[in-house]
C-alpha cells in the first residue's frame, strides 16, 4: 500500500518524481529561460529531491587594479534581484513538471554563490557507537547537532571517497541500462 511506513500522520499518498536526464532538464530549462541571463548553457545537477540550476555570468570588465572577486559578487547579486521574480515564476513550472525543488545558483569568474538549496530531511537510525561518533563532534565544537554531524559525515565521505563514489554511480547506470533492455514486467 503506498504511503505504509513513510512516516507518521502522513495521508497523502508519496509520489515519486518522474525520471529525468540531465539532457532533459537542461533543454527545458534552456527553453524558459531568457536567452541573456547566462553565457553559457546552464548546468542542472539533480536527485529524487532537488534540481540545482546554474548559470556562467558575464564576467564584470575592470581596469588591471580592480577587486575582480568583490565584482563578480556583485554581480552575481545584481542578477540575483533583478530576476527573482521570473526565476520564481520557472521554478514553479518546474517544480509543477519535474516534482522537485528547484534552486538556483550562478558563476560568474571564480566565484560561485547558490540562492535557494533545500536542506532535506533524512532520518536514520544509529547504533549508541554511531551516535557516540555524532555526539563526539558536537562535543569538539565540529558541528552543532547530531543533523549537522551526520552532513558533515557524507560530506567528508564524498571528499575524500569521490573515486569510489563515482564508481558506484557508474555502477548503477549500467545496471539502469541493463535493466531497461529486459523483458516487460508484468502486472
Amino acid at each position: 500500500m503506498a504511503g505504509r511506513g513513510r512516516g507518521r500522520g502522513r495521508s497523502r499518498r508519496h509520489v515519486e518524481p518522474p525520471e529525468v536526464t540531465p539532457a532533459q532538464l537542461e533543454a527545458w530549462f534552456a527553453g524558459n529561460l531568457p536567452d541573456d541571463w547566462f553565457t553559457e548553457p546552464v548546468v542542472v545537477k539533480f536527485d529524487r529531491d532537488e534540481l540545482i540550476v546554474t548559470g556562467e555570468l558575464a564576467t564584470p570588465k575592470l581596469d588591471a587594479d580592480g577587486d575582480a572577486a568583490a565584482a563578480a559578487q556583485a554581480r552575481i547579486a545584481a542578477f540575483r534581484e533583478s530576476t527573482r521574480g521570473e526565476r520564481m515564476e520557472i521554478a514553479e513550472r518546474a517544480q509543477a513538471l519535474f516534482l522537485r525543488r528547484v534552486s538556483w545558483a550562478a558563476t560568474c569568474g571564480d566565484q560561485s554563490v547558490s540562492f535557494t538549496t533545500a536542506n532535506v530531511p533524512v532520518m536514520t537510525r544509529l547504533s549508541m557507537e554511531e551516535r557516540t561518533v555524532l555526539d563526539t563532534l558536537i562535543d569538539a565544537g565540529v558541528a552543532r547537532s547530531r543533523s549537522d554531524a551526520v552532513g558533515w559525515c557524507v560530506q567528508l565521505v564524498a571528499e575524500n571517497e569521490s573515486e569510489w563514489i563515482d564508481k558506484l554511480r557508474d555502477a548503477m547506470e549500467g545496471l539502469t541500462e541493463i535493466r531497461d533492455q529486459g523483458p516487460e514486467s508484468r502486472d
